[in-house]
């Protein structure tokens, strides 16, 4: 996917680097890759003379301000299918596949559970189940596939888990976690929510905020991957060209990575 995309950008490419012209890059991606993307941003705007204008939400929402007219320029997604439907209207080029990710369950500190007693946990009618929210954020939508893949365990659970999960972030009158604090961590701290399903770099950046907080891998009867496409739009400027390509680069890959994504430019 990578190759493609650069294939197509080529041309592109080319004329950013023979421009010298500064541009004010208009980033809009998702929430799970705020921190990442922040440092990706700035070893860009060391290495160029461009500067970067981020906004970060659910990748949903973004999409769907973006198609009714919102300026963007660099589209960066936690799924592919937001930036192919984008292509597809003809508003942005090729996508490109540059994360992976997976779905993690972030447990509250007292709560006794692990892979193998994960489902029969969630399915525990004294557990609060925190996601996100389906269609609006690309991280509920794997959850819901996770809930579809327990139902070939346990005939019911998925109908079970749909009707108990707590949709608690990724809308647009989702509650909003105190400046600097981690939302799936908050809510499990403040007690909404005694297991998060979320992404596992998510995870692993609540587990550090909040001590005797748990990240645990789902079985991999559960097990959900999630991969995060890149597209731009059209009629943007060479700058955002070339943030693309500085994020599809080495060096931006392995900024991903040191983040917990797995970054498929780094092993092709």
């Amino acid at each position: 996917m990578i190759g493609r995309f650069v294939l197509a950008l080529i041309l592109m490419a080319t004329m950013a680097t023979l421009s010298k012209v500064a541009d004010i890059v208009l980033l809009h991606a998702a929430g799970s890759l705020r921190s990442a993307l922040t440092d990706v941003v700035a070893a860009y705007e060391a290495a160029s003379c461009d500067k970067v204008q981020p906004k970060w939400g659910a990748s949903g929402l973004l999409k769907d301000e973006i198609a009714g007219g919102a300026k963007a320029e660099v589209f960066a997604s936690a799924n592919m299918a937001h930036p192919q439907a984008l292509s597809q209207a003809k508003l942005s080029g090729p996508v490109a596949l540059f994360a992976r990710n997976r779905l993690c369950a972030l447990v509250r500190p007292d709560l006794a559970v692990e892979p193998t007693t994960l489902l029969g946990t969630l399915l525990d009618p004294q557990i609060k189940v925190g996601t996100s929210t389906p269609k609006a954020d690309p991280s509920g939508d794997y959850a819901f596939e996770s809930f579809k893949r327990a139902e070939a365990i346990k005939a019911g659970a998925q109908l079970t888990l749909e009707k108990k999960a707590l949709q608690l972030t990724g809308a647009a009158t989702s509650a909003t976690s105190p400046h600097g604090r981690s939302v799936y961590g908050w809510h499990v701290a403040e007690g909404r929510a005694d297991i998060f399903l979320t992404y596992c770099t998510n995870a692993m950046a609540a587990v550090k905020e909040n001590p005797g907080q748990r990240s645990i891998n789902l079985p991999a009867s559960l097990e959900v991957g999630a991969d995060y496409g890149l597209t731009v739009m059209n009629d943007s400027s060479m700058g955002a060209y070339r943030l693309a390509l500085f994020i599809l680069s080495v060096e931006g890959q392995r900024i991903l990575a040191a983040y917990g994504f797995s970054a498929p430019g780094l092993t092709q």
